[in-house]
């Protein structure tokens, strides 16, 4: 596995990390270049408090080995420990800012463990609006909007060597076409490089990558067509991720599934004076096939 001990922050032509008090410059640069970072977002309290939600949540029995993965989808739905972002106004200030309007539901939330040794998670979009096909999955289904899709907390940090992110700068624009010297897969969702089969890559050698640097408070944010991807994790220290996203109450989703056991029972258990965010919940149902 290629060592990425080596890779440094960028020094880019604009600004892209931000203060709380600087919402509208963090709103521009995420349209201009379909990213933005807010700095120092959670106290150190709640960053302690969310690595133990997140392991609760998605590894509650301490199953993963050595170079494992885990992704919990619909984490909100895991207690009270995911639930405490709800009431953290600096938090919901961002979204609030984001979305235009006080009036959300909670859309999707996840989170992830990556052991020691994980493998890199290569490059893709979030958004399946490429395609005028039916929905083909659960994520198919919730991903065709335009509302802003990747607003993550890395608690542990991200850094390439961590498993950090990284995206493409300016391939959330409509007539990206793909990074010079690769091609975009079928579906528009990946890309190869060009005289190779249609495979996502998953190497780091790419025109356009901005490798993110965050301290565990800083929100990363990208825009719903942003290309991105994560490096290997080659530190002995779990990395942990954790996200919860929203749209505009008055967007609601026609799901072709039922609400799942779990779903319901966080429907059923979320404080009263929490509920006003979940108007149109639709949870996830994983094994739903169009």
């Amino acid at each position: 596995m290629e060592d990425y001990s080596h890779v440094q922050q960028p020094n880019l032509r604009y600004q892209y990390r931000f203060g709380m008090d600087q919402l509208d410059q963090m709103s521009d640069c995420l349209d201009a270049h379909g990213f933005a970072i807010v700095k120092n977002v959670l106290p150190k309290q709640m960053i302690d408090n969310l690595k133990q939600a997140v392991f609760d949540g998605t590894d509650p029995n301490s199953t993963l080995n050595q170079g494992e993965s885990r992704t919990r989808h619909a984490w909100v739905e895991s207690g009270a420990g995911a639930w405490q972002l709800l009431e953290y106004y600096p938090f919901m200030k961002v979204h609030q800012h984001l979305i235009g309007t006080d009036q959300m539901t909670i859309h999707r939330s996840a989170a992830i463990i990556r052991m020691p040794e994980s493998s890199p998670v290569a490059w893709h979009t979030d958004w399946c609006g490429f395609s005028e096909e039916k929905p083909k999955n659960s994520g198919d289904v919730l991903n065709r909007g335009l509302w802003p899709s990747g607003k993550w907390f890395y608690i542990t940090g991200s850094y390439p060597v961590h498993g950090g992110l990284c995206v493409i700068e300016d391939s959330h624009l409509e007539n990206w076409s793909g990074p010079k010297g690769f091609r975009l897969t079928s579906d528009k969702r990946s890309f190869y490089p060009e005289k190779q089969e249609e495979k996502a890559y998953n190497g780091f050698d790419v025109p356009g990558i901005v490798p993110l640097f965050t301290d565990p408070g800083d929100m990363i944010i990208f825009a719903h067509r942003t290309y991105h991807a994560a490096f290997p994790n080659q530190m002995e220290q779990v990395r942990l991720s954790c996200a919860i996203g929203f749209r505009d109450r008055k967007h609601q989703i026609d799901i072709p599934w039922q609400m799942p056991e779990e779903g319901q029972r966080f429907l059923d258990e979320l404080p009263p004076h929490l509920q006003k965010y979940t108007h149109g919940y639709t949870s996830i149902d994983n094994n739903w096939r169009g």
